[in-house]
C-alpha cells in the first residue's frame, strides 16, 4: 500500500499482515467498527493556559469512550486501530467529536484554538479525502486558522519529503501545526525542520525527572530557546506540580497544560475554572555577590521594543519622550528583528538629506528602517565575553546598547558603558583575590566562577577538600611545616586537574587556611581527587619523621590541651555534584558539602565522599589511606 512507503520498513504497527488479518487483527477491527457505529466514543478537552495572564489559550481534544472500552485504554484503542488498519475511519471519527462538541460549547465565542491530535498515517493514508477536514471545519463553523492539528511523534516517518507536502497542503488551507511530544518520538528535531510547526510539546518525560536531576532541566531550557529564536511556540505539557510550573516560568514557557491546572473534562472549562498557582517571587540572582556584575543578565532593563509593524512615528514619540533612550529594540512576534539608534534615526530619517526625512519617511513601517547589525548575547554571558564582543563589533554600531536574550525571548538591553563599568570593578576586585601563600584563586574568585557556572546551567562536581587534624600538626611541627604542607596540596591539585581534566573548564581555588576546592567535570571528579590523594599519601615521608612513618602516627595535642595520637596527614574530600540535583546558589554548594566532608572526616584516612542524595541511601565513598 501507499502509505507503508512513508512508513520505517521495521515499524509494523500501522499495516496488519495476512496472519493478523485472520486472527486478533479481525477481532480488533470489528470491536472499533462497533464502537463507531455505535457512536460510543466521545471527546473531553483540556485547556492550555497562558501563565502570565492566567487565561485559557486552547484546548486539546481527547477522545473517552461512553462505556466500557474493551481495549482497556485510549492508547491501546489506536495501538489495536494501527494493527488492523482502522487509524484512518478512528482518526476521522475522533476529529468530527472534537470539532462538533467543541462546536456545541461556543468555543468560537471563546476565541480559543482547539488542538486536534492527528497520525501521520491518516494524513498519508490513500484513502484519505483531501479536504475532508476543511470541510467538517466549515459544516461546525470554526475558522480553520483557530484549529492546530496537533501531530503525534510516536510513528516513525522515513519519507519527510511527502509528509511535508502533507502539512503543507493543510498549512495553505489556513490550519495550524504543532509537534506533541517533542523529544520523546522518532521525529525530533529532524522532524521540528521538516514541519517547521507553529507549537510544540515538550514531551511530559522531561518534566516528570526534573526534580531528580538538572539534565533534564538543560534540556527543556535548549527546545525551549531553539525554539523561541526561530517563532515556534512552546507549550510544556504534563504540569502536575507547582516545581514543574516554576521551572517553566523561570525558562520563559508561557503555555502550559496538566493537571495542576486542570483535568480534561466533558465542557470547555473557564479562566475561572483553573487552578493556576501565583507565581513565587523571583530568586534573586546567582551571579550577585560581594556588589559584583558577573552576567550581563543581571544589568539588563527592559526597554518596551519596538514592533516590525509600528510606523515611523511611534519611535520619534518613544525618543521625544525619553532623552536618555539611545536605541530602541524591534520584535517580531517575539523576536529580536533589529534595532533603531536614535542618532542614526534622526540624521538619516527624520531630518534627511535635504530636509525633508519626516515627510518621506511618515508612513513607512518600522520594518523599512530598522537596522539588522545589531549585538544579541543570551542573559547568563559574562560582562567580559560581552566587552570581546563589542571590541570586534563594526565602528559604526560599536556604541550601540547590547540587546539581551533568555531562552530565545528579548529581556532588555545593556548600555555599553554600563558594561565596561562592570568589567573594570571585576578586575579590581579579582586582583584582590588570590591566596598569597599558595597563589591560588581566593575564596571571592571561587564564588564568582561558580557563580557564573550555575548561571550557564552547566554541569560540574565541586570538589571540597580538607587536612585532617591539621592544627595538631602544625603545633607539633611548625608553622613553617605546615605552610610547606598547603603550598604541596595546591600543587599536587592543580597538576592532578592538569593530568584527568586537560582543559581550561576545571579550576582549583583556595579558600583559606587548610580548605581547598577544584571544580571539574562531573565524570572526572573522583578520578582527580584519588590522583591528589595517591601522589599526597607518597608526599607524606616530606612532612612527617622516619619515627612517625613507621608507628603510623605522631603526638600532639588536641583542642583541649591533652596529649595524643594522631594518625598521618590525610584528605578529607567531599563532591558535590550539580549533575544530580538543580543547585541554584554558592550557599547551598556551600551546605551540602559542608556535610558531605562532615561524613568524610568520620572515617580514618584519606576519604572521598560524592553526593548521591538522589537515592537517599547510595553514597559513593571511596576510601584511600
Amino acid at each position: 500500500m501507499f502509505f507503508m512507503h512513508l512508513l520505517d520498513p521495521t515499524h509494523h504497527a500501522s499495516a496488519p499482515s495476512d496472519t493478523e488479518t485472520s486472527g486478533e487483527a479481525a477481532v480488533a477491527r470489528r470491536a472499533i467498527a462497533d464502537m463507531l457505529s455505535a457512536r460510543r466514543l466521545t471527546c473531553h478537552f483540556q485547556p492550555i493556559v497562558q501563565a502570565s495572564r492566567g487565561k485559557i489559550f486552547a484546548y486539546e481534544a481527547l477522545c473517552r469512550t461512553l462505556d466500557r472500552n474493551p481495549f482497556d485504554s485510549i492508547e491501546e484503542l489506536f495501538f489495536q486501530a494501527g494493527r488492523c488498519g482502522m487509524v484512518l475511519p478512528l482518526d476521522m471519527h475522533c476529529r468530527e467529536n472534537a470539532m462538533r462538541l467543541a462546536s456545541d460549547q461556543g468555543l468560537a465565542e471563546k476565541n480559543g484554538l482547539l488542538f486536534l491530535n492527528i497520525c501521520p498515517t491518516s494524513l498519508l493514508h490513500p484513502d484519505h479525502s483531501a479536504g475532508s477536514t476543511g470541510l467538517l471545519a466549515s459544516r461546525y463553523e470554526l475558522q480553520r486558522q483557530n484549529i492546530v492539528l496537533e501531530i503525534t511523534e510516536n510513528e516513525a516517518v522515513s519519507n519527510y519529503n511527502l509528509f511535508r507536502k502533507a502539512i503543507d497542503h493543510y498549512r495553505s488551507k489556513g490550519f495550524r501545526i504543532a509537534i506533541d511530544d517533542v523529544g520523546g518520538g522518532y521525529g525530533g528535531l529532524k522532524m521540528l525542520s521538516v514541519l517547521e510547526p507553529d507549537f510544540v510539546k515538550i514531551d511530559r518525560h522531561f518534566f516528570k525527572e526534573s526534580p531528580k536531576s538538572s539534565i533534564n532541566f538543560n534540556l527543556i531550557d535548549a527546545i525551549a530557546t531553539a525554539c523561541h529564536r526561530i517563532g515556534i511556540e512552546v507549550i510544556a505539557e504534563g504540569i502536575e506540580t507547582e516545581k514543574d510550573l516554576q521551572i517553566c516560568r523561570d525558562i520563559g514557557i508561557d503555555l502550559v497544560q496538566g493537571y495542576l491546572l486542570a483535568r480534561p473534562a466533558a465542557a470547555l472549562a473557564e479562566d475561572t475554572d483553573l487552578q493556576l498557582p501565583p507565581a513565587t517571587p523571583p530568586r534573586p540572582s546567582p551571579t550577585n555577590l560581594f556588589d559584583e556584575v558577573i552576567c550581563v543578565g543581571d544589568i539588563a532593563t527592559y526597554v518596551v521594543p519596538l514592533s516590525v509593524d509600528d510606523r515611523i512615528p511611534e519611535a520619534l514619540d518613544r525618543f521625544n519622550a525619553s532623552p536618555d533612550l539611545l536605541c530602541l529594540p524591534v520584535l517580531d512576534r517575539g523576536q529580536i528583528r533589529g534595532l533603531i539608534s536614535r542618532h542614526r534615526f534622526m540624521e538619516t530619517h527624520m531630518v534627511g538629506r535635504f530636509g525633508y526625512g519626516l515627510s518621506l519617511n511618515y508612513y513607512k513601517k518600522i520594518a523599512e528602517i530598522l537596522e539588522e547589525d545589531y549585538l544579541e548575547v543570551v542573559h547568563s554571558l559574562s560582562v567580559e565575553d560581552v566587552a570581546r564582543k563589542i571590541r570586534e563589533r563594526s565602528r559604526l554600531s560599536i556604541y550601540d546598547d547590547i540587546c539581551v536574550t533568555r531562552s530565545g525571548k528579548y529581556i532588555g538591553t545593556v548600555a555599553v558603558s554600563a558594561i565596561l563599568d562592570a568589567v573594570t570593578e571585576n578586575s579590581m576586585m579579582l586582583a584582590r583575590g588570590a591566596n598569597p601563600l599558595t597563589g591560588l584563586p581566593g575564596n571571592e574568585f571561587i564564588q564568582r566562577k561558580i557563580a557564573k557556572m550555575l548561571s550557564q546551567s552547566l554541569h560540574f562536581d565541586v570538589c571540597y577538600i580538607d587536612l585532617d587534624s591539621f592544627k595538631p600538626f602544625n603545633d607539633r611541627h611548625g608553622f613553617e611545616m605546615g605552610d610547606r604542607v598547603i603550598k604541596t596540596v595546591a600543587e599536587l591539585m592543580t597538576a592532578a586537574l592538569e593530568r584527568c581534566e586537560g582543559q581550561s573548564f576545571a579550576f582549583a581555588g583556595h579558600i583559606g587556611g587548610d580548605d581547598f576546592i577544584m571544580v571539574t567535570r562531573p565524570k572526572n571528579s573522583v578520578a582527580v581527587c584519588r590522583e591528589l590523594i595517591d601522589r599526597f599519601t607518597e608526599k607524606l615521608p616530606l612532612f612527617h619523621s622516619a619515627e612517625e612513618m613507621r608507628d603510623s602516627y605522631y603526638i600532639s595535642l588536641d583542642r583541649q590541651g591533652t596529649e595524643r595520637r594522631f594518625d598521618l596527614l590525610s584528605l578529607s574530600i567531599g563532591i558535590v555534584s550539580t549533575e544530580i540535583h538543580r543547585i541554584t546558589s554558592f550557599a547551598e554548594v556551600s551546605s551540602i558539602a559542608t556535610d558531605l566532608k562532615k561524613r568524610a572526616k568520620e572515617i580514618p584516612g584519606s576519604v572521598i565522599v560524592r553526593d548521591r542524595r538522589s537515592t537517599a541511601q547510595d553514597r559513593d565513598k571511596d576510601k584511600a589511606r
